[in-house]
């Protein structure tokens, strides 16, 4: 190759390469993210915060749940999450294992894994303070809208009762 077709050429590829690093994600920075989501949600739960729990939800959010699929709007996330906790108290809202997180290959979505024991009491029809506890596990699938991640899917089950 000759030298006048060499500068070209090297040029070129310093374009390519600095294109290409310029769309790299700090997957560990992003992992905080999540992780700070995933955390804050369990504030919401014991300050029974109904509409920073809905906030962090899309407007494409669908979730999975008891064998039916839906996709509530953002007012009625915050009443139904706002009845709920206005009928319990939660005493546990924890993981029991770090939850897995892995991301999409351009970094735009993310999905976690979750393993969580929920204790919380509430009344009963004659007034009596009731305890109970669930073994839950759920994959909330994250999408990045612009700078700000966002929940756009929730898939739930939770430990069948013994019978």
């Amino acid at each position: 190759m000759k030298s006048q077709n060499l500068i070209p050429f090297v040029l070129l590829m310093l374009l390519f390469q600095a294109c290409g690093s310029s769309n790299s994600v700090d997957l560990e920075k992003e992992k905080e993210k999540i992780l700070a989501m995933h955390h804050a949600q369990r504030d919401y739960h014991f300050n029974k915060d109904s509409i920073a729990f809905a906030n962090q939800m899309s407007d494409q959010f669908i979730s999975v749940n008891r064998g039916v699929i839906s996709q509530p709007k953002r007012e009625a996330n915050i009443s139904k999450y706002h009845g709920y906790f206005s009928m319990v108290e939660f005493v546990k809202w924890d993981d029991v294992a770090e939850p897995i997180i892995k991301f999409s290959d351009d970094g735009s979505m993310a999905y976690t894994i979750v393993d969580k024991i929920v204790t919380l009491t509430y009344q009963d029809e004659n007034d009596s303070t009731i305890e109970g506890s669930t073994h839950f596990a759920w994959t909330t699938i994250y999408k990045k809208y612009g700078d700000e991640w966002r929940i756009d899917c929730v898939t739930s089950t939770n430990v069948p009762d013994e019978e």
